[in-house]
């Protein structure tokens, strides 16, 4: 086989192969990691969310002689 005008063995083709399924590995991989944060980030914002509510008193109309 040639490739760039350089004749290729059968051994730089396994490497070639090789290097290219490494590389298809790390994208994926990438990828997982990245969705991965992306969830994280939207649940640490939930449970931000909610301590900041269940924290906050409850609005209320003033009613009463003081109020």
């Amino acid at each position: 086989m040639t490739l760039f005008g350089t004749t290729l063995e059968g051994a730089q083709i396994a490497q070639l192969v090789g290097l290219l399924a490494v590389l298809a590995l790390w994208i994926f991989a990438l990828r997982n990691a990245r969705g991965y944060e992306r969830w994280f980030k939207g649940w640490s914002n939930d449970n931000k969310r909610a301590s900041r509510e269940r924290d906050e008193p409850p609005s209320r109309n003033p009613t009463g002689p003081w109020g």
